[in-house]
């Protein structure tokens, strides 16, 4: 009998962990029963009592899982390091918030069956805030022409893996992991599976601007290269503009020494140009140099408090 693991990365989500269980065991149990399965949550120190209600559900349920972590270690971390933890012939990928629908695993496991090493989601609509949804598509579209490798747009992470692809995720040993993009860059034959994101069943986002921006810098600083070969082309542009004024202002003030005025106005204007110029591309070289900075350190993807069910 084969075996599907379902990761569920949470953290403050006490509304939702008993809920989604439930849930995923239906769809199992519904349209999946010749499969046998675990249900792995993957909890990044919450506070609110969501532990507490692990613990219950693992202790009522040998087949549900919980890794605690000792802190929060990211978005990004902690689920990736679950992943790796599980030993089903398949990994499922699933947020907690009922943002992707449980009604899409039974799909999932299908296409796996038909010869795909990973099912993807994507979001093709979503009831999301229509000005978040416009400046997600601007950035994916943006990064896939940046970047060498093919980009997934409004791809989340959500979906099906192959063990062998899991093993390659255990090799990678990478610290600062992007799952996305890992995907669209080392993936095997791939299978999308368009869907509506719902909203929120419970519970507030804990993403916030801090937490896009990271995710995006970490996608840009990773997977491109046009941020360093901008700044140079930027530079190389204002350099010659700054020649061909000098130029100008000289010609001019040759031939009407007396009645062209140079003022101090340009200058300002032109000093505080191309200093903010200066900073934001100094900016951005920092980005790239804390993403060098993390893998650098190579700490680990998560510190462990303790584990539940893993006793096997």
């Amino acid at each position: 009998m084969k075996k599907i693991s379902v990761m569920i990365p949470c953290y403050n989500e006490t509304e939702n962990v008993v809920p989604m269980s439930a849930a995923v065991i239906e769809q199992f149990e519904k349209y999946l029963p010749e499969y046998d399965y675990e249900i792995c949550f993957a909890d990044n120190c919450s506070t609110d009592g969501t532990r507490e209600k692990l613990e219950k559900l693992c202790a009522g349920n040998k087949k549900i899982k919980a890794i605690f972590n000792a802190r929060n270690f990211g978005q990004f971390n902690s689920p990736y390091h679950a992943m790796c933890q599980l030993n089903g012939d398949a990994v499922i990928g699933i947020c907690c918030d009922f943002q992707d629908p449980v009604d899409l695993i039974p799909r999932f496991v299908h296409e796996w069956e038909q010869g795909y090493k990973i099912v993807a989601a994507i979001k093709t609509q979503s009831e999301e805030n229509h000005i978040m949804r416009f400046l997600r598509t601007c950035y994916y579209k943006t990064i896939r022409k940046m970047s060498d490798v093919e980009q997934i747009e409004h791809f989340t992470g959500t979906g099906l893996y192959d063990k062998s692809f899991i093993d390659v995720l255990r090799r990678l040993d990478d610290p600062v992991p992007f799952l996305r993009n890992i995907v669209a860059e080392l993936g095997f034959k791939r299978k999308d599976i368009p869907y509506t994101q719902a909203e929120r069943k419970a519970g507030h986002t804990h993403n916030n601007f801090f937490t896009l921006y990271d995710a995006a810098m970490l996608s840009f600083t990773s997977y491109t290269k046009a941020g360093l070969r901008m700044a140079t082309f930027v530079g190389a542009f204002l350099a010659a503009g700054c020649v061909l004024v000098a130029l100008y202002y000289l010609v001019m003030k040759l031939l009407f020494w007396d009645t062209f005025p140079i003022g101090i106005a340009p200058l300002v204007t032109g000093v505080f140009f191309v200093g903010a110029v200066q900073l934001i591309f100094l900016g951005l070289l920092g980005e790239y140099i804390l993403t060098i900075n993390s893998r650098v350190m190579h700490r680990p993807l998560v510190i462990e408090e303790r584990r539940l069910n893993f006793d096997e």
